[in-house]
């Protein structure tokens, strides 16, 4: 009997040159045994972070068509999985392909912006209509910069205690998703941080990690695939947080050793085999 693979939609960009968004999403989950349904949000020559003028295809007409496609042929998913949408209209196709499949696993990875500002590309109408796809969300996935943006907060860089860390993991799982991660969280004891909380139990955790002084683009996609693939194979949410951490961390470090140019991303050639070997994952603590 063939082997059945958990499959996702994959509803991001494609961008050439940079390593990110599907580039890095396919082969990630890929390499975790989950099969990748891209659908594809726009097509860019590269990403928007350093390779001047980008060609970019908005198919905004594309993702309700396809979506008619697959349940005419009966296809199912067990997880939708949403990330940069090229227009606030593409809100609309998200939430058709999550309330197409009720029972797939939710996961919306609210890109939007990094280090305190929004990305050029994230209109204030899109900011604003982000909020009906958390809303439906099981889990998502926000850097502090787009956490900030979805509670109407200010948009510094300062550290967090974790009294204020877990007001803020609670106040967005209040808008919808039963789990909230927060990435790269700066802690007011001096480590570094990737956070967590399962309302459906009240647990929160956080997983200490090495920063690089470096930004490489698509990491945050990275992150999120490893996570979403960690919980589809079922591990739990302060597992699926260290598994997704280690890799990072291991493939920022790889990269950074080798003094590439950071606009190209990372080196995610060189590290994939760990996530194949799908050793235990550790690190976790408790928030």
């Amino acid at each position: 009997m063939e082997n059945y693979l958990k499959r996702v939609a994959a509803i991001h960009d494609l961008s050439g040159l940079g390593r990110c968004s599907l580039s890095v999403i396919l082969p990630t989950l890929s390499v975790m045994g989950i099969q990748v349904v891209p659908v594809p949000t726009a097509i860019l020559s590269s990403h928007t972070g350093g390779f001047g003028e980008v060609e970019l295809r908005d198919l905004t007409e594309y993702i309700s068509p396809a979506l008619s496609h697959y349940k005419k042929l009966g296809e199912n998913f067990d997880c939708i999985y949403s990330g940069f949408l090229a227009s606030k209209d593409q809100i609309d196709h998200c939430l058709e392909f999550f309330s197409s499949f009720p029972k797939a696993l939710k996961v919306v990875d609210t890109v939007m912006g990094d280090n305190g500002k929004p990305y050029r590309t994230c209109t204030p109408d899109l900011q604003k209509r982000m909020a009906e796809l958390v809303a439906v969300a099981d889990i998502i996935t926000p850097n502090v910069t787009e956490a900030k943006i979805l509670l109407g907060e200010p948009l510094d860089v300062l550290p967090m205690t974790t009294t204020e860390a877990k007001s803020r993991l609670v106040r967005l799982a209040e808008k919808g998703p039963d789990i909230v991660v927060i990435t790269g969280v700066d802690m007011a004891e001096g480590k570094k941080c990737n956070i967590g909380y399962d309302k459906r139990n009240s647990s929160f955790w956080k997983v200490p990690f090495e920063y690089v002084n470096v930004n490489y683009p698509g990491t945050g996609d990275i992150f999120a695939s490893v996570l979403v693939g960690a919980i589809l194979r079922g591990d739990s949410l302060p597992i699926a947080i260290s598994r997704a951490t280690d890799f990072l961390e291991f493939t920022i470090k790889t990269t950074y050793s080798f003094g590439t140019e950071s606009r190209y991303g990372v080196m995610l050639e060189r590290t994939l085999h760990r996530l194949a070997e799908n050793k235990d994952a550790e690190g976790f603590e408790t928030l």
